[in-house]
């Protein structure tokens, strides 16, 4: 075994394939990060005055793109829209803009913090020198990839669907004059005519851009997030499999550097940077979850009243974003609990391995593993919400099918919190 902390700087990187990896492991997020001006304030490395200028431009531009939706909207609805009906069917598109917005924010101001975590998932690539421990983390790399492939399909697919499909094609969207042209966010009638053209164009193509910048956003706070806790679970598999060989080193007798210190030392770097993530991601993680909850309820509604008026292409496209959100919060609290999960296995396999072969000084040694096992690091919103597979099940909606040989049965459970929301949407509708 080779510890990090000893060894001496020459220059050369440990890991030869460290530029693949790393780009490996980060691709996605930069790709995100770049699209919406943020990569800059997460990556530390050198940066030119043309990039920085790039930056401001596109920041101000996406900052600016989103309040272009949130005012005039916010305005139409408290001041304009009458209908009750109609203001609940708005109340959620702008809800989800004012959270990007939000979430936007944080993820600026928090650049620092991500900068942090960034570079310590570039060392630990850096200085991973055994081939097997490179395959465990590219194994975890790979599901981070396939976490936030998944995520961006169902949010992109759904958001764009219903900026510019459900506007077109629904049934609402027929039954009006021919002459009118739908647009997702109404609100603008009070400022400009929104109807001519090439008025119409420009907004209708300021809110598709829009919706892109809202979708990216959200997916790169996934990223951030995914590929810090598989980063965090390989590590964790990687302490795993240096327990297993503990015994074997001890027989052996090897030289240099003590095989359970080695394993201590690294593990307290792997609490330390869970703690950075999870201060790091806090605000993000809360502003998501609540604005899903929130969404999931008024979709939940939304797909009620559609089929209620026979729309099939509305009630394809809220079953899409339903199913968008309930997979985002879903990713969220698992990669939460994968975290917990993950880092209590260290206590597990502390026993499962020979300890009875070790000498006694070593073996008592283990109980300090075992005993800060019992006390992983967790994953929070706004240090209110623990996020795990618990915490998913009293924000989503769960469907059991169960057969027998009389009958098939659905058992639906639906959460305490999500089903007052609901019921409270259907009697403030009805006033």
């Amino acid at each position: 075994m080779y510890d990090r902390s000893y060894v001496k700087v020459d220059g050369k990187l440990r890991n030869v394939h460290y530029d693949n990896d790393i780009h490996y492991t980060l691709q996605m997020c930069e790709w995100l990060f770049k699209l919406i001006g943020m990569w800059p304030l997460v990556n530390n490395h050198n940066r030119s005055k043309l990039q920085q200028l790039v930056t401001i431009v596109l920041i101000s531009t996406c900052f600016s793109s989103m309040l272009f939706i949130v005012l005039p909207s916010l305005h139409h609805i408290f001041f304009v829209e009458k209908n009750t009906n109609m203001k609940v069917k708005m109340f959620g598109p702008v809800s989800f803009c004012v959270s990007s917005a939000i979430k936007y924010c944080y993820l600026g101001t928090k650049g620092h913090f991500y900068q942090r975590c960034i570079q310590h998932v570039r060392k630990d690539w850096k200085t991973v020198h055994d081939p097997n421990y490179r395959t465990i983390m590219l194994k975890y790399a790979a599901i981070s990839r396939k976490l936030i492939t998944v995520c961006a399909a169902f949010l992109y697919s759904g958001g764009m669907s219903y900026h510019t499909v459900m506007q077109f094609l629904s049934k609402g969207s027929g039954e009006e004059n021919n002459t009118y042209r739908p647009l997702s966010y109404p609100g603008y009638d009070s400022f400009l005519d929104s109807q001519s053209s090439p008025t119409y164009e420009i907004v209708f193509s300021i809110h598709c851009i829009t919706a892109m910048i809202m979708y990216s956003t959200a997916t790169a706070a996934y990223s951030l997030a995914a590929i810090f806790v598989t980063h965090i679970c390989g590590q964790i598999q990687i302490q795993i499999a240096r327990l297993h060989d503990l015994v074997e080193s001890k027989q052996r007798n090897d030289l240099g550097p003590d095989p359970l210190s080695v394993i201590v030392h690294d593990h307290a770097e792997i609490l330390r940077f869970s703690k950075n993530v999870e201060e790091s991601m806090r605000e993000v993680c809360f502003a998501q979850i609540v604005e899903s909850t929130m969404n999931m309820c008024l979709l939940e509604y939304y797909c009620i009243v559609e089929w209620r008026n026979s729309d099939a292409i509305a009630v394809i496209t809220y079953v899409t974003l339903f199913i968008s959100f309930t997979f985002n919060v879903f990713i969220f609290c698992y990669i939460g609990e994968i975290l917990t999960e993950q880092c209590r296995q260290i206590g597990v396999n502390s026993y499962k391995i020979e300890w009875y072969n070790l000498p006694a000084k070593n073996a008592y040694d283990l109980i300090l593993l075992i005993s800060i096992s019992q006390y992983p690091p967790k994953l929070t919103a706004g240090k209110i919400i623990e996020l795990s597979l618990d915490t998913f099940s009293s924000v989503s909606l769960y469907f059991y099918y169960c057969t027998d040989i009389v009958k098939t049965k659905f058992y639906t459970l639906v959460a305490r919190t999500s089903l007052v929301y609901l019921n409270l949407l259907r009697t403030f509708a009805d006033w």
